[in-house]
């Protein structure tokens, strides 16, 4: 289908005025029939935040519907026997620091008289031996230490990704292990999920286009969007797909929107819907003779059938045929 350049076109009744029309020429076109199902708004990936450390929920910063970013921490659990841990450890430390000096005071020593000859080579062993073994225990508590304080510093919970908050199943003074969920994170690659019964999966393939009325997302006129997954697994008769559609709200997730997805193909007339005129409960267009004259010719008019093209698309069931020119009024 295609609409022509304006033309002048003389109508009878109006003398050598002249009026300036659009032209249409009707063409067939293949059109795809749709069925219609229900999807819902999903988010691609809902990501859990968990607890890594056992403890008690000391301070939970979001809520259902807030929006928060990568890496923002959103709660606080706490275990006391952390920071009493690190306490005992660095009461611990500093007795192996002592220990460590005065085994280093004995070496130094046992060197010394060693030189003289005052001391046996056994000795002087033993003093390097208590020397190196405190400073490995040194190292050791040390290392607990930080352990102790990387487990405390873990109890802050961090959103795991960008998006907003769907659920959060705890509260505070709550008591977690790790691995336990304070919150769900939608990101925002948000996607219509579609469930199709299976009889009807032939015609759904990745890249078809799906059609969803734009009222739906509080806009006018059609939505198109594209099919970008088909999963292989068929869940209660019915088939699940993902499509992509600009427009989609970033709060509500499960939210039901009617799509139409492809059902067949066939061939049919379409044209604007603009130019077809209502009079008295009678649809009409106007076509042109090859004389030129303008007549008014009654058809039947079908569904609408917008398209990216034509978005006031409507199938003509009768009144024209291919290769008439229609024009406006």
């Amino acid at each position: 289908m295609r609409i022509s350049s304006l033309v002048v076109i003389g109508f009878a009744g109006f003398g050598s005025s002249a009026l300036a029309a659009e032209t249409f020429t009707v063409q067939s076109t293949r059109l795809t029939d749709e069925k219609a199902v229900f999807a819902t708004v999903e988010s691609r990936d809902v990501v859990p935040a968990r607890a890594r450390i056992a403890g008690t929920i000391v301070t939970l910063t979001v809520r259902e519907g807030d929006e928060v970013g990568e890496g923002q921490v959103i709660g606080v659990v706490a275990d006391e026997k952390l920071a009493l841990r690190i306490q005992a450890l660095d009461a611990e430390i500093n007795g192996l620091k002592s220990q460590l000096a005065q085994a280093e005071v004995d070496l130094g020593r046992a060197q010394a008289l060693a030189k003289g000859g005052a001391v046996s080579r056994q000795q002087l062993d033993q003093a390097a031996t208590a020397a190196q073994v405190a400073a490995s225990s040194l190292k050791a508590r040390e290392a607990e230490r930080a352990l102790a304080a990387q487990q405390l510093d873990e109890g802050a919970v961090k959103a795991p990704t960008a998006g907003r908050v769907l659920a959060v199943p705890l509260t505070v003074g709550s008591v977690v292990m790790p691995g336990d969920v304070l919150a769900s994170v939608a990101a925002k690659n948000y996607v219509l999920r579609l469930r199709v019964p299976e009889r009807a999966t032939g015609f759904l393939k990745a890249g078809e286009t799906v059609r969803i009325d734009g009222r739906d997302l509080g806009a006018e006129g059609a939505k198109f969007g594209t099919v970008t997954l088909v999963y292989p697994r068929i869940e209660g008769g019915n088939v699940i797909a993902d499509a992509d559609l600009k427009g989609l709200g970033d709060y509500f997730v499960g939210q039901r929107i009617e799509v139409w997805i492809p059902a067949g193909e066939r061939h049919s007339l379409v044209i604007p819907s603009h130019l077809i005129e209502t009079r008295f409960g009678i649809d009409y267009v106007h076509r042109r003779a090859p004389g030129g004259d303008i007549e008014a010719i009654p058809i039947q008019r079908g569904r609408d059938f917008p398209s990216p093209d034509m978005p006031d698309g409507i199938e003509i069931l009768s009144g024209v045929a291919a290769g008439d020119v229609l024009v406006s009024r």
